[in-house]
């Protein structure tokens, strides 16, 4: 478990905060009360975070900042001092965030911020700048930030970082470089991806507003003049994530079976229908293949919905490690599923669905310690014809579906 050290000498303060983190965010938390207290927690742990108070009895002029930087942590201040100059100054170290210790909301605040800088671990952001000085600080601004970084010096440099690298986030771009500037970056990058699926932050010095507009016009999804504080280079950043993270959430819910995490009939159709017209050019070959649970009526009477929604649970878990990523696995409702092999003819389309068949078969779902049941699926299969609409492929799978439920179930029936 994560850890977080809070030093403050205000022990009310200390324990309120503590217990609201560990409430919220179930975190082990240590507190300290004075510098040399501190130390001996740095010694003994490694934190994810340290919270601290620079008015310390024995470090009155936050000199456990400069300590616990100098160790390689990850530090938000917390302070009373309001000095829009000693503030400034307090920015200027490597240091996450500023607080002002006024109340509840500032404590809910730093529970927000620690569970950004969590999520943050999981997005990887391309800095894209000329500059060799702009783009280390960026970076160790970012990595503060604890985003995962990767810088290149322009945009053509970006262009190849994007192909190897499919999971990138966000890309923070100058516009005055060499190559390929800012803009046609942009304008390159919102061929492949959507705002949806990444962000783009333009960043310069120009005094010309309609480059600003330029930019937005043409896709990026902000825009930061230089020269910027870190407090809003650091706000922009993490609202733009988390504007991303909350589209493709809203996204994810809309195309997933709530059940399983499944794609459901909604995206299935869709994306099938943009997937069909690309094969048309292609001639790629596709196999659509209906699943059915065997026997599910007896196992939800016998043993409950409860049980049955777990063995559908188990067989979707089954359905989705056994196909390749390109291919779609999607539910369809009750105990029924579609499965679509991509670039595939019906001989590999055999043994691929062969073997999940079998994986369900050998699959035993324990129930407790003393029941567990076995069960298995019936599968209808049929490739795909150029003359046919996908409508007609379903329903050819599906009549072969039925076919093999009337020949005994636990097998595969091709058209």
């Amino acid at each position: 478990m994560k850890r977080i050290l809070i030093v403050e000498d205000n022990k009310t303060l200390a324990k309120i905060l503590a217990k609201k983190i560990e409430l919220s965010l179930k975190y082990e938390v240590d507190v300290a009360y004075k510098l040399s207290e501190a130390k001996l927690f740095l010694k003994k742990y490694e934190y994810f975070i340290t919270l601290l108070d620079i008015n310390l009895p024995d470090a009155p002029n936050g000199e456990i900042v400069d300590y616990v930087l100098s160790k390689g942590n990850h530090a938000i201040v917390l302070s009373a001092n309001i000095d829009k100059e000693f503030r400034k100054k307090m920015l200027q170290k490597n240091i996450i965030d500023y607080v002002n210790k006024g109340g509840v909301d500032d404590i809910n605040y730093i529970i927000q911020t620690i569970q950004r800088l969590e999520k943050n671990q999981k997005h990887k952001v391309l800095v894209v700048d000329d500059s060799m000085v702009f783009r280390k600080m960026m970076k160790e601004m970012l990595e503060n930030l604890f985003y995962n970084v990767i810088t290149v010096a322009h945009g053509e440099e970006a262009v190849g970082m994007l192909t190897a690298h499919s999971d990138i986030s966000l890309v923070i771009t100058d516009y005055n470089m060499p190559v390929m500037n800012g803009l046609e970056l942009t304008n390159e990058i919102r061929k492949d991806y959507k705002k949806s699926e990444l962000c783009i932050i333009a960043i310069s010095s120009n005094n010309d507003e309609e480059v600003n507009a330029l930019f937005l016009k043409h896709g990026a999804n902000d825009y930061i003049k230089k020269p910027f504080s870190k407090e809003e280079f650091s706000c922009r950043i993490n609202n733009s994530i988390e504007a991303l993270e909350n589209i493709q959430f809203i996204t994810n819910h809309a195309n997933r079976d709530f059940l399983t995490g499944l794609y459901n009939r909604r995206y299935f159709f869709q994306n099938m229908q943009e997937y069909i017209e690309d094969t048309k050019e292609s001639g790629e070959q596709f196999a659509v293949s209906m699943i059915d649970i065997d026997n599910f009526k007896h196992i939800n009477d016998t043993y409950g919905h409860d049980i049955g929604d777990k063995v559908i649970t188990s067989i979707s878990e089954i359905l989705r490690t056994n196909t390749s990523y390109r291919d779609i696995v999607a539910r369809f409702g009750g105990e029924e599923f579609c499965v679509v092999l991509k670039n595939i003819n019906k001989y590999s389309a055999s043994d691929i669905l062969e073997r999940l068949r079998q994986e369900v078969e050998k699959f035993n779902f324990t129930i407790d310690a003393n029941k567990s049941i076995k069960f298995t699926i019936s599968i209808g299969v049929s490739i795909h014809d150029d003359d046919d609409t996908l409508e007609e492929t379903i329903n050819q799978a599906d009549m072969m579906l039925h076919g093999a439920k009337q020949n005994g179930k636990n097998r595969i029936e091709f058209s």
